[in-house]
Formats: C-alpha cells, structure tokens, sequence
C-alpha cells in the first residue's frame, strides 16, 4: 500500500486542440480550473461535448475511501463557468476515462471500466445525464483506455491491454470494424507498439497535417506522467506504422500540479487536460489499511 497518493484536477484550456499539438505546448492559455474536491478524493479524465450554447464536462470522480470511480457532469454557460454538476453513470465496478463522442445522430460514451472483465458501449437517451448499455466490445483482450476514432470508413479502436501491470500502460492495441456496435476484429500486429513511454491512450485523436495524431501517456517514470503525441503515420487492417512526433508537459506554473498529465482531448474551440500532484500522507495509508480489513472481513456472497 503506497504511502504516496495521486491526485488529479482536471482544466479547461482555451486553445484548441490542433494548436496545443502544433506547438507541444499549453503555455499562456487561459485556464478554467475544476473545482478541487476534500482531502483524498479527486477529479481526472475530463471529456466534453458542446450542445444547445453549453459544454457539457463528462469527468472521473474518485474517493480512494472505496475506490471505485464514477462519472459525473459538469454543465457550464458559453463563458465556462459552472452551472450545474450530477452524477451520471455508475456501476458495481471502478469507471473512469469517459470518452464521449457523437456518431450517426447520437450521443455515445465509452467509459474504462476494465474491472468488469470486458468493455461496454454507453447511448444517451436523454441528454446529457441519462446513459444506457447499448453493446459489449469484444477483443482480443480486456481493454484499458479504450478510444474509438473514424477514418477511412471504419471505426478504429486504440486501447491497452489489462493483462498484468506492465501492459497496462506499454502494450498498444488497435481493433477495427465497419459498425461502432459490433463486428470489431482485431489488428493481426496487437500489439501494435510495446513502449511505456508511449502506448497507454491518454485522450482524443485528431487529424493534423492528413496524420492521425494520437494522444498515450508517457509511464516510463511514472503512471501519467505526461502526454506523448503518436503520429500515425499508417493505419490499414493489415498495417501500423506510427513515431512519437513530440511530448506535451504541464508547465512549470502549475505547481503543485506539475508530476504528471495524463488527458489531452478536444472539445472544439477548447482542450481539457488533467495534471497530477502527489501527497505523502500516512493518514492516507490508514485509509487503505481500513478498507483492506474491511474487505477482507465481510461476509462472503455464497
């Protein structure tokens, strides 16, 4: 049980995507920060959508006192700021990562939720706080961070694989398929890239210059570490060939928040990151031990 605990908080930064890319930098762009929450809970893995003069925040909420995450939303006005936030989804196991995207007139999410043993395909019904199980993904493994992007007429799927610790964050997939629902067939190089300086998912693809440009996380030194830039620069069912075009680092001045950055996506004029801190607490350590000796001494389902 780690006496260090990382503790996320999520911004929005008014500079779009394709220019953070560009630039490999988010210095002097104004910033909306997340509400911080109480001691040992946090906020991470921001995505957002646009609808009706609103943005529409989809974020990990985490309490590590039960350690299981759920999805929340938080509603701002054209100007960013706040109105309203809800709890949106939530299930028996940990979710987190809640890639939000529309597709064929509808809104979709597809949240990591690896501890349930596979991947599942969210549709809203009502926008933007009531979600329901639309597919079950399956792959060649259970993924972590899966992101789903279109190109070239198939719906394409990067992810880690949830296997062991290491290919958590070192081991990239790709799946394709023509449907986003179901048919997904897995890339014949899985994985297509073995690095954990660059492979673990860490936010949305864009198109830049003709190349897919997708954001993974740097974990070479630690999880979250920071945001490498993969260039894509073939993408086929037979082919992957792809380099990291540049690293993206939260700056200096967002100290304490300056150990890591692990979400970079779009939300048309804006970019929502998440940067890392870390606390050094033994109080934290209790928190562990209790919910240890708790899980350990509850009574067993037969």
């Amino acid at each position: 049980m780690p006496l260090r605990k990382d503790i996320w908080r999520p911004a929005i930064v008014e500079r779009r995507m394709s220019d953070i890319v560009a630039t490999g930098s988010i210095e002097g762009a104004p910033l909306h920060w997340l509400p911080a929450l109480p001691p040992y809970s946090f906020l991470a893995d921001p995505f957002g959508l646009w609808r009706d003069g609103r943005f529409h925040l989809f974020v990990e909420r985490f309490d590590y006192r039960d350690r299981r995450g759920v999805i929340e939303l938080i509603v701002h006005d054209a100007g960013l700021a706040p109105l309203y936030r809800c709890k949106v989804l939530s299930e028996r196991w940990h979710l987190s990562y809640p890639f939000v995207f529309e597709a064929d007139g509808q809104s979709w999410m597809l949240p990591e939720a690896h501890r349930s043993g596979g991947l599942i395909l969210y549709r809203c019904f009502d926008f933007p706080d009531r979600w329901e199980r639309a597919a079950r993904i399956e792959l060649d493994c259970v993924p972590v961070d899966a992101t789903p992007f279109w190109h070239d007429g198939l719906w394409w799927l990067f992810y880690a694989a949830a296997d062991d610790r290491h290919s958590k964050v070192a081991h990239l997939h790709v799946a394709f398929s023509e449907r986003l629902t179901d048919g997904w067939r897995p890339h014949p190089a899985n994985p297509v890239r073995r690095d954990s300086a660059s492979a673990r998912p860490g936010g949305t693809p864009i198109l830049l210059d003709g190349r897919i440009m997708l954001p993974v996380q740097d974990c070479s030194h630690t999880y979250g570490g920071g945001i490498a830039m993969l260039a894509i620069e073939r993408l086929t069912p037979d082919d992957f060939v792809a380099h990291v075009e540049r690293s993206i680092a939260p700056p200096a001045g967002f100290h304490p928040f300056d150990e890591g950055m692990h979400t970079l996506s779009a939300a048309g004029e804006v970019t929502l990151i998440d940067v890392k801190r870390t606390m050094l607490s033994l109080h934290g350590l209790a928190i562990e031990a209790r919910r240890e000796t708790q899980r350990l001494f509850a009574p067993r389902r037969r």
